[in-house]
């Protein structure tokens, strides 16, 4: 009896010291403060997002794959790129049509 708790008493203190050393290797387990709603570790540059920005994009992976409030950033950030190039090509369009219209009631 005596054998097996001076066992257990050991035990007890092994944990100990290999926990208080982890402790002091590791740290006492602080955590960061957590990002403000709404924010995301992804970044993108607020205008002109090139090819190799989009290559770059990283997202936080979660229990079942990526976190979905990123994704809907990126993918919103990207819709909003593309409408306004679309409008600016629009835009130049337009600009060459009225350009050609005019040219050729001037007879060029």
């Amino acid at each position: 009896m005596t054998t097996a708790l001076i066992y257990l008493v050991v035990m007890v203190l092994v944990a100990g010291v290999v926990f208080l050393l982890a402790s002091v290797v590791f740290g006492r387990g602080e955590e960061l403060p957590p990002l403000a709603p709404g924010a995301s570790p992804t970044r993108l540059p607020a205008q002109d997002i090139s090819g190799d920005d989009l290559r770059g994009v990283r997202f936080q992976l979660v229990l079942r794959g990526y976190k979905m409030s990123e994704v809907d950033w990126v993918l919103r950030r990207l819709g909003d790129e593309v409408d306004g190039l679309r409008a600016r090509v629009a835009e130049l369009e337009g600009t060459n049509e009225v350009k050609e219209v005019a040219e050729s009631d001037r007879g060029y």
